[in-house]
This record gives C-alpha cells, structure tokens and sequence, in this order.
C-alpha cells in the first residue's frame, strides 16, 4: 500500500499544496491503492511535501513520484502522445510549477488579508503565547525564499502580469478540447489541475484569482476532472463537477 504525505484536504481544495494534489491525482491516474497521511517535515526525504512511502521506500517531489509510478508499476501516463506533445506538455508543467507557483504563494502568504484567511491557520498547533512570533518569523523567512527566487523582487501588479501571462497561457492551449492534450486525461493533467484549482480558489482574493476564475473554460476543465477522479466530490475551489 502506498501512502501519500501532504499537508490535508484546506481551502475547498484536496490539499493545500498544488503539488500534492498533483501527486494524488496520479494516484487517482494509475488506480493504485493508497491511502493519505498528515506530513512530517522531519520524515521528508527532500525536507517538503509531497513524498510517499512505498514498501518501506520514501520518495519525495511530485515529479520523482510519478517517475517512480511508471517505472515501478509500468504505468504510461502519457499513452498516445507524440514527441512534439510531450515536450509541450513538459514545458507547461514547468511553467506552473517555476513560474505560477510563486505568484499564487505571493497573494497567499504576502497580502495579509489572505494570509489571516488561510496559511495562519497552518499555526494553529503552536502554543498560543508564541503563535504570532512563529508565523512572522515563517513569513519571513518565505519573503526571503520568493526574494531569492525573483519574483519576490517585482511588485504586485508586475507579479500578478506573470501570473496572469501563465493562466492565460494554460486556457489558450486548453481551448475546447476536453483534457489538455485531447479527448482523454494525460499525466500533465494532474499538474495542470493542480494548479489550475489553486489559481482558481476563491478564497484567496486578487487580480490573479479572479483572471483564472473568469476563464470558464478553466472551470469546465476542472469539473471534468473533479468528475473523473475526485468522484465522491461536488466541486473543488468552487467548479461544479460535470462529465
């Protein structure tokens, strides 16, 4: 049995962390038993979330994950596509995960406005007196961490044009076509998905969230993939599931 380490269902979303919700729609791709578990950041071969175990075996990093899917159990993620459509799919992946990443962690950790409806409550296991003190040094050092990064560099209005730039690229090549590269659901769809919900996700109010959120063809797409792989929800980060 595997068992797939994140942070928990938070935000009307399956995880907090795009990247485990990627993991855990691979998961839900391949039609391996699994079962979830709450992280432990000393347990974490890489130090982060996602990892897994797998017959005593921990593994971190969503990419390494699937790569260990398809090598381990012989599963082809990508079953049809072309050369051209993999090396497109690769680059969108990496454009999510380098590149709209930061700029969602931006509006979620840096507005305060977001940080007080959502990552504060990721402290609620401190000891009150130390509570605020802890969070602020958190915060810190993550300023720190998006400053070393770049985009922690810009403004908000230049970080919220990247992010844009990025969602807008993901619905311009998602068009009408059903999943990302076509009729049926590839592995790029998991990292997709992932991070289309927590662009998506109303509860973290800026320009970003609401450019992703007027895209309806984004939100088709994640209702057909709620719908698909997520059955015993409704919805996730507010899209209805629908076939």
């Amino acid at each position: 049995m595997i068992t797939l380490y994140g942070s928990g269902p938070n935000f009307g979303l399956p995880d907090a962390s795009p990247f485990v919700t990627k993991a855990e729609t691979l998961l839900r791709m391949s039609k391996l038993p699994f079962e979830k578990a709450l992280m432990s950041f000393t347990k974490a071969p890489k130090g982060k979330i996602p990892y897994i175990e797998d017959d005593g075996q921990l593994l971190g990093d969503s990419t390494l994950i699937r790569w260990h899917l398809e090598k381990k159990y012989g599963i082809d993620f990508d079953q049809g596509l072309s050369a051209e459509q993999l090396a497109i799919a690769w680059a969108f992946e990496k454009m999510a995960e380098d590149n709209l990443y930061w700029a969602s962690v931006y509006f979620r950790w840096m507005i305060d406005d977001n940080f007080r409806k959502g990552p504060v409550n990721f402290f609620k296991g401190v000891p009150a007196p130390v509570r605020p003190v802890v969070a602020s040094m958190i915060r810190r050092r993550l300023r720190k961490t998006l400053h070393g990064q770049g985009i922690g560099r810009h403004s908000a209005d230049e970080i919220t044009a990247i992010g844009i730039r990025s969602i807008d690229a993901m619905a311009a090549y998602l068009g009408d076509k059903p999943f990302f590269m076509g009729s049926e659901p590839a592995g790029i769809d998991a990292t997709m998905f992932a991070f289309a919900v927590s662009a998506i996700c109303p509860l973290f109010e800026s320009d970003l969230q609401r450019a992703a959120a007027s895209h309806a063809n984004l939100r088709r797409y994640v209702g057909r993939m709620t719908a698909r792989f997520y059955p015993e929800l409704q919805e996730i980060a507010g899209c209805q599931a629908a076939a």
